[in-house]
């Protein structure tokens, strides 16, 4: 095989969220319209790869995604080994608009998958005018943690290798087995008890629900996406949501899980291509 570069570009951003100095690891891909990517729980930016350097769906797209400050190349803050990293509605809220600002991004649309979309969700809810539409996959009101969440953060047990073994029951079965085993590979990696802080917010923040009501998609378009193999997010929990928000479209997925842009990309593509055309374009000011 010829050796090839990808048309990813990675760089580092530097922002200030609840005043800590952080960062960020971004990487980009296309031109055009602005889509932030959001990856989900205890994983990282790599979710979003295939997609990045897929020339129909970056024509006409920047495609950005980032490492969450703990997550992947985004180093926690300085004085981490004194803190739990319990991630927060508030907290998260507040690092995807620094990001946001700090790119100088206009109106993005927002893609979220599992807890990105989750808070793809409150963030329409909350503030809608920031973003010209919403992609929230794999996302729902609220879900409760069917599993002990300390087990990613124990002395006597590989936090990596037990939250790979949750996820693993969250692939299709459909999933091409080296992307599989890509997607595995990210959780592997995690920091330690970065997946638990994560899913501490998902599994016990339940804000989102009574705010479903207050999203307008009249202003900006909400698409939610789940995968029929999502035992997490199952579709019965994607579809209660979307009837909670006036105006939201939904799409099930035929063969697809948890982690649709990383488990099985050409599966998800045609999906994501359908939702970025659902996402009007913003009006400009004065017209």
């Amino acid at each position: 095989m010829s050796a090839r570069l990808e048309p990813i570009v990675g760089r580092y951003l530097h922002v200030e969220i609840a005043g800590v100095a952080h960062r960020i690891y971004v990487e980009e891909a296309g031109a055009g319209r602005p889509v932030l990517c959001l990856h989900t729980a205890g994983a990282d930016t790599r979710q979003w790869r295939h997609l990045m350097c897929d020339a129909e769906v970056t024509e006409g797209h920047r495609l950005i995604a980032f490492d969450m400050p703990w997550h992947g190349k985004s180093l926690p803050p300085e004085g981490f080994q004194t803190q739990e990293y319990l991630l927060t509605t508030e907290a998260y809220i507040e690092t995807v608009l620094a990001v946001a600002d700090g790119l100088g991004l206009e109106r993005p649309v927002l893609a979220g998958c599992s807890m990105g979309g989750r808070i793809a969700l409150q963030l329409a809810a909350l503030h809608a005018g920031r973003f010209s539409g919403f992609i929230a996959i794999e996302a729902s009101d609220f879900q409760p943690a069917w599993y002990d969440i300390d087990w990613f953060d124990r002395p006597d047990a590989h936090g990596g290798e037990m939250g790979a073994a949750l996820v693993s029951a969250n692939i299709s079965p459909h999933a091409p087995e080296a992307e599989r085993w890509s997607t595995l590979w990210m959780f592997m990696q995690s920091g330690p008890g970065v997946f638990r802080g994560d899913l501490s917010f998902y599994t016990q923040d339940d804000s989102l629900i009574a705010r479903l009501a207050d999203i307008d998609t009249a202003r900006t378009p909400v698409h939610i996406l789940v995968g029929a193999y999502d035992l997490t997010c199952t579709p019965e929990d994607a579809e209660r949501t979307a009837r909670a928000i006036p105006g939201a479209t939904l799409a099930v997925m035929d063969e697809l899980g948890h982690f649709p842009m990383s488990e099985h990309p050409d599966g998800f593509r045609p999906f994501f291509l359908d939702a970025l055309a659902r996402m009007r374009q913003p009006v400009p000011v004065g017209a």
